[in-house]
């Protein structure tokens, strides 16, 4: 994983706290719905950088207030969210138990649609397991 990182230029750290990343979820989730893909994306890649290459606690306070300002939320009304632990934790909650009962149990989970059938790619992959599907699509639309 670090070849890879460093490839891409990630400098990946693996002394940091691995914890239960709820209130990321809950954060990303509130702020897709209420501000859109592109925020919720900011925020995505601002948790990303903390915890793989700073360590940072996934779920502290500090981290995900720091997300939601790199996201573009004003910082008061980020506060105001992550201080309420509750606030849209169900909703979350309700989304992990109907994506279970879809059979996903865990990310990444991707589906490529063939026009024969679909190739679906779970956890983590090699990246030439990625290209493998998308080439057999491509070939089952010529």
């Amino acid at each position: 994983m670090s070849a890879y990182g460093t490839s891409a230029g990630i400098q990946y750290r693996f002394d940091g706290t691995v914890a239960n990343t709820m209130q990321a979820h809950r954060l990303i989730q509130h702020y897709q719905e209420e501000k859109g893909s592109e925020v919720a994306n900011a925020i995505i890649d601002s948790l990303y950088s903390q915890y793989f290459e700073e360590a940072q606690h996934p779920s502290s306070h500090g981290t995900l207030l720091k997300a939601a300002i790199v996201g573009g939320i004003a910082e008061q009304d980020a506060k105001a969210f992550i201080e309420d632990e509750y606030e849209g934790l169900q909703d979350v909650k309700m989304l992990i138990r109907e994506q279970a009962g879809n059979g996903i149990d865990s990310v990444p989970y991707i589906v490529f649609e063939g026009r024969r059938r679909d190739f679906t790619l779970e956890g983590a992959k090699e990246v030439g397991e990625y290209l493998k599907a998308l080439e057999q699509v491509a070939r089952e639309c010529m």
